[in-house]
């Protein structure tokens, strides 16, 4: 009798499985590495339908939506010399900071992806091009264009790819508590609260934004403060890719000006890349949006109003 109970029970559940589907087995690495180079491999063919697109999938460039089939869809050409590509099996997301070729020149790129049950629900781009909206009034070198320099990029480029042994990793928690530091410290103006090597650099667009002399001598690193003048607050922080064997970390968030100021936010996405645990260099792509555009696009919705109108 116990035999039977137990074979009928057998023959239920694998009924159930069959019937209401069972559960996908987690994507690891391999399998978010798969499912990244199957969407780039995609994008560059113009074939949403040769990626493992959900049915709800939804992508943005530089927070606006795009119908799958266009945007980068219909203008990449293939990826750039630059290209790093970073996993986060605990979040399910992939990610790619590099290139893209468009007609109209080379593109300076982050792309993050989400998958669930090994279909990509999710992907955001944050996009530079030659030519980009600037600052607007007060904004200096980037007053009338966004910093772009790719071939600065490919003579510089982030660390290569590889594995951190594990005796000189700081944990996922550490990570990210480490990267907020250089958040906390913008909207305070206050370099000190970075927790970060002397001479640490950062690339934005391209354009190295510190090692500029100092009056008196020295050099500027990621911690100055004369660069966190026009920063009021960095709010809508997220860390969709915290790749703790590389030791890497993706942060997207924005950059507010004060209340009054006649100046574009930043929609930015940052890699920070950490060495015995601090910051060592940070890689940014990032975009100067109109006034009224509702960004980030994705939660947190925190920060998504217009400081001002744009000015005419």
């Amino acid at each position: 009798m116990f035999i039977k109970m137990f074979s009928r029970g057998l023959i239920v559940a694998a009924f159930a499985c069959t019937a209401y589907g069972a559960a996908a087995a987690p994507c690891d690495r391999a399998c978010l590495k798969t499912i990244l180079n199957q969407y780039l491999n995609a994008i560059q063919a113009h074939k949403p339908s040769a990626a493992p697109l959900s049915i709800g999938f939804r992508q943005t460039e530089n927070a606006v939506v795009r119908k799958t089939g266009t945007g980068l869809w219909e203008t990449t050409l293939g990826l750039g010399q630059v290209q790093r590509r970073y996993f986060d099996p605990e979040t399910g997301h992939a990610a790619y900071f590099g290139m893209l070729e468009e007609s109209s020149g080379l593109v300076i790129a982050t792309l993050r992806l989400r998958v669930e049950d090994r279909k990509i629900t999710e992907a955001e781009w944050v996009l530079s091009r030659k030519g980009d909206p600037g600052l607007g009034p007060n904004g200096g070198n980037q007053a009338a264009a966004a910093y772009h320099d790719p071939a600065y990029l490919v003579a510089h480029p982030p660390p290569v790819e590889h594995i951190v042994p594990k005796a000189e990793r700081l944990s996922r928690t550490d990570l990210i508590a480490v990267t907020n530091t250089y958040f906390d410290g913008l909207s305070a103006h206050d370099g000190k609260q970075i927790l970060a090597h002397p001479g640490c650099i950062r690339e934005e667009n391209g354009v190295l934004t510190t090692q500029r002399a100092l009056e008196g001598g020295g050099v500027t690193d990621c911690t100055s403060e004369g660069a966190m003048a026009n920063i009021f607050a960095v709010t809508a922080r997220r860390y969709p890719i915290v790749d703790e064997e590389a030791q890497a970390v993706l942060s997207i968030v924005l950059f507010q000006r004060k209340p009054g100021v006649v100046m574009r936010r930043n929609l930015l996405s940052e890699w920070f890349y950490m060495e015995k645990g601090k910051i060592r260099t940070i890689f940014a792509s990032m975009y100067y949006p109109d006034a009224e555009a509702m960004i980030p696009n994705w939660p947190p919705f925190d920060g998504n109003w217009p400081i001002q109108p744009a000015a005419k």
